[in-house]
């Protein structure tokens, strides 16, 4: 019976292969793909034991994929089906991107708004207990994932974290919360004349938010400030969309090309709103994918100027395709391109999917979040914007167009505790409903309380005592050195309870170096001959 069975399976495979080829790189595949049919055969009908043939192949897509990109990757049958339940906690949890690279649970991005962002988790974090289990080379799944850490508005999770640079163990506790859907965060006029709209990120209602935000602001907004920082970026189509809002008809937003995907050129088309105003976009190391298309179209075109830090470099395009049994492979196919050619992605290696999350620590470890001149770019690279003629470089992220480092003076060790214990978010909800008539009596009107209000030393006190409750020793020293840093949160935070998340920007921007360089650069625009 088994030398039958190995006739009609070769019979079988001849017939494959009598099949006229298209080149002769289908040929090499056909060819491959035999050897590879015929290995497996063996294993199953010659090996001394039982070989679980779907698990073998399964591991061996992970390998394979492994192997390529940092962003390809495996979601077996039984995860596609958990990401397809209508369960009502789906937006219930920490607020983090993940992937299981090497059996280790890593970060790739936080959730502007979410839990996650606020008591500082970072991208490249690997999280190796959850709740005092480990889950680091366990066999991990991303079922497990969701289940361990999707959970009801207000529960508690407690996470130990290994961070690339820092010698001990961190310890994080997080308060599960809604994850916000919303993706403008903020809308509202620094000045009569210059208009703020925060995007966190690019979903499918982006482009209806964003009229909306726009809306609001005062008539005779000539300038409008467009933050894109921390943002990880989204839809392709959100990203054109509203570029689309910035730039004249025809002019070119992105191009994406592969091996084996053609050429696609994505072009501004009706007129958008904000087409001839002064236009500033903040970026970071956090901004990424879509928020790079935007920013390196408005740069290439000259439409307006870049504020901050280079931006994460994430240009690949993923395409879900669907396997036979009901698993899925989310595979990159192509590359995002600006205006001028260059590349967004940042250079990485195949098969060190570690090394590219950690990129960031390499960064700040060779200075490049502080120093402007730590930032080096070889000729090759160079590019001009299609206007001016400026010079711009490639090889990975935006590099803007004014600098602004990473200032870490005001940070201390125990800040850095009381923000990843979650202490500023708990205190406040206590502190606002413990206060909330007599804030709203004495506060009638943000611009009241944001004239008015002064985190006092009596709330400082009860602040620290509130993080000792939590596990958090108070130090005066540090608490010193940070007590610019804290109160203006505890005064963001209050406020964003009182009212809503525009009013905490409002509060956090009063002191953003970035945001003021960025007025600056406004009322000095012939300067950059835009």
């Amino acid at each position: 019976m088994k030398n039958k069975l190995k006739k009609l399976y070769l019979a079988a495979m001849m017939l494959m292969l009598s099949v006229p080829f298209a080149s002769a790189q289908d040929q090499q595949l056909n060819e491959q793909l035999f050897k590879l049919n015929k290995f497996l055969f063996m294993l199953k009908t010659e090996y001394v034991d039982t070989i679980d043939t779907p698990d073998i192949v399964e591991k061996s897509i992970v390998n394979i994929l492994s192997k390529l990109d940092p962003h390809s990757v495996y979601i077996s049958k039984e995860e596609v089906k958990k990401m397809s339940e209508p369960l009502e906690g789906n937006f219930e949890g920490i607020g983090i991107e993940f992937n299981i690279l090497e059996d280790t649970l890593i970060v790739v991005n936080t959730i502007p708004g979410g839990p996650s962002q606020k008591v500082g988790l970072f991208p490249g974090d690997r999280i190796l207990k959850i709740d005092g289990k480990m889950v680091a080379n366990i066999g991990l799944k991303n079922s497990d994932v969701f289940s361990y850490l999707r959970g009801a508005k207000g529960t508690k999770v407690e996470l130990q974290i290994r961070r690339r640079g820092v010698e001990e163990l961190l310890d994080f506790m997080i308060i599960r919360d809604k994850i916000p859907i919303y993706s403008v965060d903020a809308a509202y006029n620094l000045t009569p004349t210059v208009g703020y709209i925060k995007v966190s990120r690019f979903a499918q209602n982006t482009y209806d938010e964003f009229q909306k935000a726009f809306a609001k602001l005062k008539t005779g907004t000539e300038a409008l400030i467009l933050d894109l920082r921390g943002n990880s970026g989204g839809y392709l189509g959100t990203a054109i969309g509203l570029s689309d809002q910035f730039l004249g008809i025809g002019k070119k937003i992105v191009y994406t090309e592969g091996t084996n995907q053609p050429r696609r050129d994505f072009t501004a088309t009706e007129k958008g709103l904000f087409e001839k105003g002064k236009l500033v976009v903040l970026v970071d190391e956090g901004s990424a994918s879509a928020s790079e298309i935007v920013a390196g179209a408005i740069q290439d075109w000259d439409r307006g100027l870049i504020v901050g830090r280079r931006t994460f470099g994430k240009g690949l395009v993923q395409s879900q395709q669907m396997l036979p049994d009901g698993s899925m492979v989310r595979l990159t196919v192509a590359r995002y391109h600006t205006p001028t050619g260059r590349v967004i992605q940042r250079p990485f290696k195949n098969g060190d999917a570690e090394g590219y999350y950690m990129d960031l620590y390499k960064r700040e470890a060779k200075g490049e979040l502080t120093n402007k001149d730590s930032i080096h770019f070889s000729d090759s690279l160079k590019f001009s914007t299609l206007a001016k003629k400026r010079v711009v470089y490639g090889g990975g992220g935006i590099m803007p167009d004014i600098f602004i480092p990473l200032d870490t003076t005001w940070y201390t060790k125990y800040y850095g505790n009381l923000s990843r214990k979650g202490v500023f978010q708990q205190f406040v909800v206590n502190y606002v409903d413990q206060h909330r008539k007599k804030l709203e009596a004495k506060y009638p009107t943000f611009e009241s309380y944001s004239k008015s209000f002064v985190v006092s030393d009596e709330i400082q006190n009860d602040f620290m005592q509130y993080g000792k409750k939590m596990g958090v020793e108070p130090n005066m020293e540090e608490y010193g050195k940070s007590a610019k840093e804290i109160n203006m949160i505890l005064k963001g935070l209050i406020a964003q309870k009182l009212w809503d998340t525009s009013e905490y920007f409002q509060i956090i921007n009063n002191e953003d170096e970035t945001v003021r360089k960025a007025l600056n650069a406004l009322s000095d625009w012939r300067k950059y001959g835009l």
